[in-house]
């Protein structure tokens, strides 16, 4: 069966490791190797090297160049006091840090011949694994809470900052428009990783301080330390069965390209949040006990009343905002049913588009263009409204990856459906805009209207 689409952000080139990832003894050595490659991240921005307004790309930075940040040896593996290092047959101190800014060890790109990291049979120990490593390891490292003076210092004393490159910390949906997909896999990886890590600061059934296990991918409650003193508390809960350490989470949100039966039209919509004239896909949560097909229909009939039938399967997309995983469909609808957007009233409205309306957008210049400022515009609004950095931008609806439920506690009884935006005539102008292929949303668009990837038999000229 041959492989679907691979979207931007998707695709990593890394090997996790993710068998090794509990092994100070490994992760030691490969983190002080010259090979090793940072990502850094403040905030959720990730550092981004640009020698002019168009190119923009990871900016990879050495152990060497970081080392002053990381905190006291053992980076992994630590134990009680500074200096500790811990046996790795205590499961609660598997590749533990509890000094130093926040890592995430990521993967290794191996080189695309010759000798793997890890061999078939698996025989070698760790130690030996990294002492033979070939390729690149990669980690993040969160300096939110690094001084902006050390900070400053580490961006001007690089070897990039003194190149002449431009280093900064970038929102980072605007960052990617120019990253290659090599780093934009990388990143989705790495900012889900940062993010995750610093959301939960706490354990969800007692309230202490989590600390950090397996490189970054794991967290356990500090009341489980064996120097923990636990007198007059009663045992965590999540000291009992499989539950004592809390994993990272994927969230699934479905998105979907509707059209009719003669596969002519296709309905979009505009959140109240999203940039003037933009229409994307529309999208949703996956709720518990449903099915990816339920979510579809489910959500298509709330934001815009539209019952929908064939539902299949496109592709998926990670997106990293902070750690959804976008999952593709078409589906089929009925454009002389009523669109009613007064059940979520998160829409403004939603309406049906012609093939050929599509693709005079898809044909513009700035039909996909998705500018800095609206990159802004729609962080400010999202994050200003919680009043919490980076706060999930599915939560009000991200145009990039397409709509999604509003909360209900915002949703108001009464509350009058608001006009469409007008959209005047211009001839420099699209009559709208839709996302970009990098984004799922604009792949299902673009996929439909030059009829790739079995959305309609394909359209002569137009591949």
């Amino acid at each position: 069966m041959a492989e679907t689409t691979v979207n931007f952000l998707g695709g990593s080139p890394l090997n996790r490791l993710s068998w090794l990832r509990e092994s100070h003894s490994f992760l030691n050595p490969i983190i002080v190797s010259p090979a090793a490659r940072w990502v850094l991240f403040q905030a959720g921005q990730p550092l981004v090297a640009s020698r002019s307004k168009r190119e923009v790309g990871l900016a990879l930075l050495t152990t060497a160049e970081v080392r002053h940040l990381l905190g006291p040896q053992p980076y992994f593996g630590q134990g009680q006091n500074e200096g500790d290092t811990v046996s790795g047959e205590v499961t609660v101190l598997q590749a533990a840090r509890f000094k130093g800014a926040p890592v995430v060890f990521l993967g290794v790109d191996e080189p695309k011949s010759g000798t793997r990291t890890a061999p078939n049979d698996f025989s070698l120990s760790p130690e030996e694994v990294a002492a033979n490593l070939k390729g690149t390891p990669y980690f993040s490292l969160d300096v939110s809470d690094t001084s902006q003076a050390q900070v400053d210092e580490l961006l001007q004393e690089c070897e990039l900052g003194k190149s002449g490159v431009s280093l900064h910390f970038a929102e980072p949906r605007g960052a990617t428009r120019g990253m290659s997909d090599y780093d934009a896999a990388i990143f989705a990886v790495a900012r889900s990783m940062v993010d995750w890590n610093a959301r939960n600061q706490f354990c969800a059934a007692c309230g202490s301080p989590h600390y950090s296990l397996w490189a970054g991918w794991k967290l356990s409650c500090s009341s489980l330390l064996p120097w923990a003193d636990n007198t007059g508390r009663k045992p965590c809960p999540t000291a009992k069965g499989l539950h004592n350490i809390a994993h990272p989470r994927t969230d699934a949100v479905v998105i979907m390209a509707v059209l009719n039966e003669a596969q002519d039209k296709i309905l979009l919509g505009r959140n109240k949040k999203f940039p003037y004239k933009f229409y994307s896909s529309l999208a949703g949560f996956i709720e518990p006990g449903e099915s990816f097909e339920d979510a579809v229909k489910r959500e298509l009939w709330e934001e815009a009343g539209v019952h929908v039938w064939n539902v299949r399967y496109h592709s998926t997309q990670p997106w990293p905002y902070p750690a959804n995983l976008m999952v593709g469909f078409f589906a089929t609808g009925d454009p002389e049913e009523p669109i009613n957007l007064s059940l979520d009233k998160e829409l403004e409205d939603a309406r049906w588009f012609t093939r050929e309306e599509v693709l005079a957008v898809l044909e513009h210049k700035e039909g996909t263009n998705f500018t800095r400022r609206d990159f802004k515009t729609m962080a400010d609004s999202i994050e200003g409204r919680a009043n919490v950095p980076n706060k999930d931008a599915k939560d009000e609806g991200d145009p990039l990856a397409g709509d999604a439920t509003v909360a209900a506690s915002q949703a108001k009884e009464g509350v009058v459906q608001p006009k469409p935006t007008e959209v005047p005539a211009d001839a420099n102008e699209p009559p709208f805009r839709v996302p970009p292929r990098t984004a799922i949303a604009g792949v299902l668009i673009s996929d439909w209207a030059y009829g790739r990837s079995g959305a309609q038999p394909l359209l002569k000229g137009k591949i």
